[in-house]
Formats: C-alpha cells, sequence, structure tokens
C-alpha cells in the first residue's frame, strides 16, 4: 500500500482565503466608499439645494440644523427630516 501523502494545513485554507478577498472588493470596499461619498454630500448641504430624499420626496432645503433638515416641498409646505434620509442632491446646473 502507496503511503498518504500529509497535506499542508494552510493549503486547505487557500479557497476560504480567495473567496474573502474577492467578497471583500467586490462588495464590501465598494459598500463602504458608496458610504463615504454619501457622508460627505450630508455634511456639504446648504440652504437652497434641491434634493431627493429615500421616500422619493423632492424638495428644496430651507434651513440645516445638526441632525435633520427642514424641507420646502410645496408652497407654503414645509417638512422636518432626518439628514440621513437625503438620498442625493440634485443637479441644478442647466
Amino acid at each position: 500500500m502507496p503511503a498518504q501523502q500529509a497535506v499542508n494545513p494552510f493549503l486547505n485554507l487557500f479557497p476560504l482565503v480567495f473567496i474573502f478577498f474577492i467578497f471583500y472588493f467586490l462588495i464590501i470596499r465598494p459598500q463602504r466608499q458608496k458610504e463615504k461619498e454619501h457622508q460627505k454630500m450630508l455634511s456639504s448641504l446648504s440652504k437652497n439645494d434641491e434634493v431627493v430624499t429615500v421616500g422619493g420626496i423632492h424638495g428644496t432645503i430651507v434651513n440645516v440644523k445638526d441632525k435633520t433638515v427642514i424641507l420646502r416641498i410645496d408652497d407654503n409646505v414645509k417638512i422636518e427630516i432626518e439628514k440621513n434620509s437625503v438620498a442625493y442632491k440634485k443637479n441644478t446646473s442647466s
């Protein structure tokens, strides 16, 4: 009977490490970059910026507070929302 050759335990871990690196570079890293860009956008919000909320409400910022913003969504209609619920700023350069 031939003697079985011992397999290096690190060789068994290689596929798991490889999958982790693929997972990191395809999912985790881009998500972190997107979150940093969103936080940067939230910190740069100012009066008269036109924004869209995660709920789809379009409005113009009237006032910026620490954790909230006040949006004007129509004539004489203002709502106060959390900054985190702002999805993105509209491009107003036309």
